[in-house]
């Protein structure tokens, strides 16, 4: 497993780490730990979770996947593992978190609070917003309308409460999730300006069908020393071929309706049908394809595995010793230039 300094912090990740959101929804606790046990053994030291998982999110499962982590920590050496947690914004309506979740001083004691007493542990390595505060388009929007700006939290104030979290020891380094250039440059604006923890990290979607981090944000992680966190490197399983197979196979697109709807566009099948026959060519599988992609971006930190049995994950720990070759890099921009980026 090769592991890579994350952003300006002192941390060195996998290359490849462990997401979580199905732990407590599609996986048992047996199964967490499985998956835990199997992840660590194969050299990965990054776990990643959220205060709002399992997914799909709803009241009756909010917080069960950290509980599972919790159990699974507590008879871990903890200074030898990496974990990431995230708190939720207000965007999404889950008022069962805090009635109203809010990126604001009072809500981050609560959420950290909360975190840690789930993840039985002092501190977490990474705190993430899970996303901003403010009005922007994501989970499939693409374009910025002014209809939608609402009153947010101020970044210089969610900046200061995020800071006294580090002075306080609960957190060691802070990072942004589904973010976009302007918000990423504001909190390193305000960090600067106002002597405050610079954000380590962004977390967005990255994937074979989805490259727009590519344009603004590789630049602007380029140019700050901000590590991309790519999450949903398998397209939530299109990359996989599973659909093509089967369009009611057993996944989260099938299992919660509605949920996978930024996949649901006309290009999706048809481009994920080209990175199949060009894995098969290869001879790899079409999930250690899209993984050693993802991995090899010069941008990226780590790559996000998210996984429902322990043989998937490890096909997805096996991509940790692919490389390309020059030739599939060319098949792979050939169709991109065809299907760009098709599930944004």
């Amino acid at each position: 497993m090769e592991y890579r300094q994350l952003g300006t912090s002192n941390l060195k990740v996998s290359a490849l780490a462990l997401g979580t959101m199905t732990f407590g929804e599609q996986n048992s606790e047996a199964e967490a730990h499985a998956q835990l046990d199997l992840a660590i053994a194969r050299g990965v030291n990054f776990i990643d979770t959220a205060e709002m998982y399992p997914v799909a999110p709803r009241a009756e499962t909010a917080g069960r996947t950290e509980s599972y982590i919790g159990t699974w920590l507590k008879r871990q050496p903890r200074d030898k593992l990496i974990v990431a947690t995230k708190i939720a914004g207000p965007a999404r309506g889950f008022s069962w978190i805090r009635n109203t979740p809010r990126i604001d001083r009072a809500q981050l004691n609560a959420a950290i609070d909360g975190s840690l007493r789930r993840l039985q542990t002092d501190y977490v390595d990474l705190y993430q917003i899970h996303w901003p505060d403010r009005y922007v388009p994501m989970f499939g929007a693409t374009s910025y309308e002014v209809s939608q700006e609402r009153d947010s939290v101020p970044i210089a104030e969610q900046l200061q409460a995020l800071g006294d979290l580090v002075k306080a020891g609960k957190v060691r380094h802070i990072g942004l999730s589904n973010e976009t250039p302007w918000g990423v440059m504001e909190f390193l604006r305000c960090a600067e300006t106002l002597g405050l923890p610079k954000i380590v990290s962004i977390q967005n979607a990255y994937h074979l069908m989805n490259r727009s981090f590519e344009s603004g944000l590789a630049e602007m992680c380029r140019h700050t020393n901000v590590g991309l966190l790519a999450y949903s490197p398998l397209a939530f399983g299109w990359l996989t071929g599973k659909y093509l197979a089967d369009p009611k196979a057993s996944g989260r697109i099938t299992l919660f309706q509605g949920f996978g709807q930024r996949y649901n566009k006309p290009n999706v099948p048809a481009a994920s049908k080209e990175y199949v026959r060009i894995a098969a060519e290869a001879g790899l599988s079409p999930a250690q394809l899209a993984l050693a992609f993802a991995r090899t971006r010069w941008f990226t930190t780590s790559v996000l595995l998210g996984a429902t049995s322990v043989w998937q994950l490890q096909e997805n720990l096996d991509s940790a010793e692919v490389t390309l070759s020059a030739e599939v890099l060319e098949k792979i921009e050939a169709v991109h230039k065809v299907y760009p980026s098709p599930a944004p």
